[in-house]
């Protein structure tokens, strides 16, 4: 079983070429939990105007239990049908989600005939920060983050099993490199240590190292205190779920025990936000369950 968790210039001439999708997606992508508690600072900020030629992604990367919504490659081939031959403005604050969706996304923009303009609001980490290089122009919040990493997982079985997988993942990750190497300017070398490391630029460093072209003004940022309280709700959802994977459980699994615990009848809700997400019982709870899982 293998659970995977995602200048001042432009690009010369036409951007990367498209990122490899697996044939058979048979792998479930995700983002660590490390980064879903850095996206708790981010959570809630948007932008403060938006045009009928804007593409927001406030959310996972793929498909999402929690919220019944995600950002997915479907929508965005809808979106930008809607938008026409006009160049469009993608803004982003997302932790990131499922890598492949991410990828799927990345290429889905990079067709796009007009210009692209990212704006990074609060944080484009993991599948995130893969979709932001399909920006022509990439601006970034001074408070804002980008995140890249390699892409990692949860596996069991054999050592054969094992080595199996890390030689599956490696050309996802070498592709990854090509791109961010791409967009920065960098040497490939020195973008596989940053992947390594699973590095954090703020904007100023993004933009210093060739990630992004520009800060965003300040007056084009504001932090939705509902937004906010929902994201930071949802999160500790996604957070209670791979704890409990990274403890030994399937993800349907996990979600039933965290729809058990919370009392929760479905996945989504229509309220403004998550009920029992924060609940002190709760999280007492699932740190009974954790610890019995791990025994």
């Amino acid at each position: 079983m293998i659970q995977m968790r995602n200048m001042p210039r432009v690009f010369a001439g036409a951007r990367p070429g498209a990122l490899p999708l697996p044939v058979d997606k048979n792998v479930q992508a995700f983002t660590p939990a490390s980064v879903l508690d850095r996206y708790d600072a981010a959570a809630g900020v948007r932008a403060v105007a938006r045009g009928d030629n804007v593409i927001t992604m406030f959310d996972s990367i793929g498909e999402d239990y929690w919220s019944g919504e995600g950002v997915t490659a479907k929508k965005v081939q809808s979106q930008l049908r809607a938008i026409g031959d006009r160049d469009v403005e993608v803004h982003i604050n997302s932790y990131g989600g499922d890598m492949f969706e991410g990828i799927a996304v990345y290429n889905v923009l990079r067709e796009h005939p007009q210009n692209i303009t990212v704006k990074v609001m609060g944080m484009a980490a993991s599948a995130a920060s893969i979709i932001a290089m399909a920006g022509d122009t990439v601006e970034i919040g001074a408070a804002s983050f980008l995140m890249i990493h390699n892409c990692w997982v949860f596996a069991g079985g054999n050592r054969h099993e094992l080595r199996a997988t890390a030689d599956w993942m490696e050309p996802f990750d070498a592709a990854m490199t090509g791109v961010y190497a791409a967009r920065a300017g960098a040497d490939a070398e020195q973008i596989v240590k940053w992947m390594d490391a699973e590095t954090f630029m703020s904007g100023a460093t993004a933009i210093e190292r060739g990630f992004a072209d520009a800060l965003l003004p300040a007056d084009q940022i504001e932090t939705d205190a509902k937004a906010q309280a929902s994201d930071r709700s949802l999160n500790e959802l996604r957070s209670m779920e791979l704890a409990l994977v990274g403890a030994g459980m399937t993800r349907s699994q996990a979600r039933a025990r965290i729809k058990n615990l919370k009392g929760t009848p479905g996945a989504a809700t229509e309220e403004p936000t998550t009920p029992g997400a924060g609940d002190p019982k709760l999280a007492e709870a699932l740190t009974g369950l954790l610890a019995t899982v791990t025994r």
